[in-house]
C-alpha cells in the first residue's frame, strides 16, 4: 500500500491554500509548518519565461531515513495504511530524524520539543472517504490522494492520465524512494527537481 499525494503542478497557482488548510485542520502551532510551497523560477529569457510552484511535505518514502535513524522508534510506519508517522509520546526531540530526511519536511515544535510533520491527516483515516484537508481545500483542484497501488484511487488515476513523461519525484540520492508524485508537463515548464534538498546525509 502506498498512500500518498499526487500534485499537479500544471494546475497549482502557489496560493498557499494547502498550507492554511493544513494548519487549521491539524491545529499547527505558530512557527511550525507541515507543508510549504516553493516557487521554482522564473527561468529563461523574456518572453520565454517559465515558472511553477511546488508544495513540499512528507514524501512518504518507501525506505524512510527518518525511521532508520530514530533512536526511540518514535518515527514509524502505520502497518494498516503505510503512512509514516511520529509517536509524540516516544519522541525525545533529538532531531535525528531531521538529519535522516533530505527533504527538510520535518519540524521540531519548540513548544513541545516533539518533531512534527505531515501525516496525510491521519486522524481522518477511519473515515469512509479519507481525504487530507489540503486535498479537499485545494481551490485549483491540483491535489489528489490515494493508494498508488490501487488503480481505482484518485491518485493512481491522475498519474495514469498524466502519462509517465509528465510524472516526477524529488531527487533521491540515498535510495529512500519518495512516493509523492508531481505532475508537470513540458508545456508548463521543465522539471527542475527538488528546489530545497539539503546536503543532509541519510542513514544509509
Amino acid at each position: 500500500m502506498r498512500n500518498c499525494l499526487v500534485i499537479d503542478l500544471d494546475r497549482c497557482s502557489g496560493c498557499d491554500g494547502c498550507v492554511a488548510a493544513c494548519k487549521l485542520e491539524n491545529n499547527v502551532d505558530l512557527g511550525v509548518c507541515y507543508n510549504r510551497v516553493h516557487a521554482v523560477g522564473p527561468t529563461g529569457t523574456f518572453p520565454d519565461i517559465e515558472q511553477y510552484w511546488i508544495p513540499l511535505q512528507c514524501q512518504q518514502c518507501e525506505n524512510p531515513g527518518c525511521i532508520e535513524v530514530c533512536p526511540t522508534g518514535a518515527s514509524y510506519r502505520d502497518e494498516a495504511t503505510g503512512v509514516v508517522l511520529v509517536n509524540a509520546e516516544e519522541c525525545i526531540g533529538c532531531e535525528s530524524c531531521l538529519k535522516g530526511c533530505p527533504y527538510n519536511v520535518r519540524t521540531l515544535n519548540p513548544n513541545t520539543n516533539v518533531v512534527e510533520k505531515c501525516t496525510l491527516c491521519f486522524q481522518r483515516h477511519e473515515e469512509e472517504d479519507w481525504v487530507p484537508a489540503c486535498v479537499h481545500n485545494c481551490c485549483c483542484g491540483a491535489r489528489y490522494f490515494g493508494d498508488l497501488d490501487d488503480p481505482d484511487s484518485s491518485a493512481a488515476k491522475a498519474v495514469a492520465a498524466a502519462g509517465a513523461e509528465n510524472c516526477h519525484q524529488l531527487d533521491d540520492p540515498h535510495g529512500l524512494k519518495p512516493a509523492t508524485i508531481y505532475i508537470l508537463s513540458a508545456a508548463t515548464a521543465a522539471w527542475q527537481g527538488d528546489p530545497v534538498t539539503t546536503d543532509r546525509v541519510s542513514a544509509s
